[in-house]
């Protein structure tokens, strides 16, 4: 599982026909010392800004309401950004 923000939505005027009604957004992840931008799937909403839970690869089938060709996915949204390297305390 993965965790990412979401930056902005993909306008898509033709795409395949098994991504209809998934929304495609632009995923920020996070890594050490760079950042990376993906597209995922969303079918639970997710909007610009929030902090989202990702699933990726052939994992991504269980979350799926039909076959479609995407290799990540939103699975939830994150009420409040994690503290990550704060004090544990």
């Amino acid at each position: 599982m993965l965790m990412g923000k979401v930056i902005s939505n993909v306008v898509s005027t033709r795409k395949h026909e098994a991504l209809q009604g998934y929304t495609l957004l632009v995923i920020e992840i996070m890594h050490q010392n760079s950042r990376e931008y993906r597209i995922a799937a969303d079918m639970i909403g997710a909007g610009k800004g929030e902090h989202v839970l990702l699933t990726a690869g052939s994992q991504v089938r269980f979350g799926l309401t039909k076959e479609a060709p995407v290799d990540l996915l939103v699975v939830g949204i994150l009420d409040r950004e994690p503290d990550i390297g704060g004090d544990s305390r």
